[in-house]
């Protein structure tokens, strides 16, 4: 697990080393083990390790002796990769240690960009081909895996047809050349999906990779990416059984590690079950009993989860952790989390699993399980429900959009200027994105779970939780591994009948030996921060909102409406509710992060 980076361009200087070290700087706590960076005459590749496999070994950027022209970087890992240097070993190649990544250089010089239709991970991969006899000729390529559970950020300057990319986007920030402006839709876009959607960042000018995506860079030439076929679940020796026995088996190849591993328990069934497995596969393997983390608040705050992650606990028999965070902390924990991502999440949870990993991290963790996927592809969320039971000729792909908002259409249209609302209807939102795939998948015949699933598993998952959990967890260099995102799982969830995924049924199912009676009756209730308790008279985080939603802040924006902002704010203050905290929490991260985007010296209001 490591942050890496780098740059592609025709015919240019070798890059500055000081531009190299301040790439790397921006993104080290991720990679807080060793750094390395190799450059040459238009070209640079480094990586910030965090050494998980094999920590004495593993150098990066990779290199074999036989391949002199060939460097690979690598972000996450490779589950496979014992099965992969015994295949490519017998066709003739040579490793120096056992790091999942040293395979690297060999499986791209017998497969070519069709290297990571091999790979069994996640994965964010980056191969530099310097070779010049070959019919390839030099070349960038750029690889994640089938879930995007590890992002890589591109940024292409069609001025001199060079290419950057890195792991986060400050450390992209960083490159000298990188020179980019807010999207003007992203305010619409965070109260609309709660951050970024589909490739594109909040910043015009940079995107991220989709999920199972190869980017191939020519010198000169713009990225051209293509959706490779999904990872074949035979090739991870995904097992035949029920819902249990695929994710125990999951669960076991990921709790096998050379750091220390713990697992993240909020008290709710998805990381019940992958608690409850890891334990079991403790005993089985005489090992010590597994350590779980769960986050709460000191006080007393509505909506905690704390007593089912102690009953999680106790029937699994674990070393529990009940971290309790200060609220008042929470105004600082605001400003770092934003820094960390680089763009605007609407979702306070941000808070929480920033705070979260740091708790891991301080008590000795290099690896956490983490329940992370369950519900976009079991069917779990209550909006999927509502969309299952909406009468013939109801508007539920609208219904679903605005369940995803941090501020529904309605409200939305009500606080922007008429200015931004004429931009919208010119440019169209996210929403109308959404909305129009929901309707298109039922128009050709799938069945309307199967085309939400697909919708949240391509763009909604990797968006807003995956990249989050990504950024937050190596923020304090923690690696999160996630059972439920794996190729078995992913395949065994697609193949149940819409009845079996509906409302998790084949989860509950397996959960029915694992845990406790009072979690499986539980009523489902998300991990998250009670933010409108929070932003109520005399809550912690009131002030810090109160602050960033000044009139004068939002009139010199000039995309919503100063007057009804306050007037939402009043309202809220005088009877508090979820739906008005999360949209004055929506429009003052977006305005925080405005902040964070011209500390890193971006030309705000500059063309791309």
């Amino acid at each position: 697990m490591c942050r890496i980076f780098g740059s592609f361009a025709a015919g240019a200087a070798r890059p500055e080393p000081a531009e190299l070290s301040a790439v790397s700087a921006r993104q080290r706590h991720g990679g807080p083990d060793e750094h390395q960076v190799l450059s040459g005459a238009g070209w640079s590749l480094g990586c910030d390790r965090l050494a998980v496999t094999d920590p004495c070994g593993g150098q990066q950027p990779y290199r074999l002796p036989h391949l002199p022209g060939v460097l690979a970087v690598l972000n996450g890992e490779i589950y496979n990769h014992t099965e992969l240097r015994r295949h490519l070993a017998a066709r003739g190649h040579r490793f120096p240690d056992r790091c999942d990544g040293t395979v690297l250089p060999a499986l791209y010089a017998e497969y070519g960009p069709a290297f990571a239709e091999h790979l069994d991970g996640m994965f964010a991969v980056a191969i530099l081909d310097l070779r010049t006899g070959g019919p390839a000729g030099p070349q960038l390529v750029l690889a994640v895996d089938d879930m995007g559970m590890k992002p890589v950020h591109v940024h292409h300057d069609p001025s001199d047809g060079s290419t950057r990319f890195a792991s986060e986007i400050p450390a992209l920030l960083a490159f000298d050349s990188v020179r980019i402006s807010p999207r003007e839709d992203s305010l619409d876009t965070v109260l609309a999906t709660r951050t970024s959607f589909s490739t594109h960042t909040a910043l015009d000018g940079i995107d991220v990779l989709p999920p199972g995506a190869t980017a191939v860079v020519r010198p000169g030439c713009r990225p051209v990416v293509r959706r490779r076929p999904p990872h074949h679940p035979a090739e991870a020796s995904a097992p035949v059984g029920d819902a249990q026995d695929v994710l125990r088996h999951e669960v076991r190849r990921l709790a096998r590690s050379e750091m220390p591993v713990c697992a993240i328990t909020s008290g709710g069934l998805d990381s019940g079950l992958v608690t409850a497995l890891v334990a079991e596969y403790a005993r089985e393997s005489d090992a010590p009993p597994p350590h779980t983390f769960h986050l709460t608040y000191r006080g007393k705050w509505p909506d905690s989860e704390a007593a089912y992650a102690r009953a999680v606990a106790r029937r699994a028999r674990t070393v529990h952790h009940e971290v309790a965070l200060d609220p008042d902390e929470l105004g600082s924990l605001l400003t770092r989390t934003v820094r960390h991502l680089g763009q605007p999440n609407a979702d306070p949870i941000a808070l929480s699993t920033y705070a979260l990993f740091r708790a891991v991290r301080q008590a000795g963790f290099t690896v956490a399980l983490a329940g992370d996927g369950a519900d976009e592809l079991f069917g779990g969320y209550e909006r999927m429900r509502a969309a299952l039971d909406a009468p013939a000729g109801a508007d539920w792909a609208g219904a679903y959009a605005d369940a995803l908002s941090a501020a529904p259409r309605m409200l939305r249209e009500h606080l922007y200027t008429p200015a931004y609302r004429a931009y919208l209807a010119d440019e169209g939102s996210a929403a109308d994105r959404i909305e129009q795939e929901l309707r298109s998948a039922e128009a050709v015949g799938a069945d309307r779970l199967t085309a939400m699933t697909a919708f949240e598993t391509r763009w909604r998952l990797p968006a807003y939780h995956l990249r989050r959990v990504d950024h937050l967890s190596m923020a304090w260099a923690v690696e999160a591994r996630m059972p439920f995102c794996q190729p078995g799982v992913v395949a065994y969830a697609r193949s149940l009948p819409p009845s079996a995924r509906r409302g998790k049924r084949a989860l509950y199912e397996a959960g029915r030996e694992l845990l406790p009676t009072s979690v499986l009756n539980r009523p489902k209730q998300p991990f998250t921060l009670p933010i409108a308790a929070m932003l109520a008279p005399g809550g912690p985080l009131l002030d810090t909102v109160r602050d960033l939603l000044s009139p004068a802040r939002l009139v010199l924006g000039g995309k919503v409406r100063a007057d009804r902002v306050q007037k939402l704010l009043t309202r809220h203050l005088e009877r508090p509710s979820h739906q008005n905290a999360l949209a004055l929490w929506g429009l003052a991260v977006h305005e925080l992060w405005s902040d964070v985007v011209q500390g890193m010296r971006i030309p705000v209001g500059c063309a791309a």
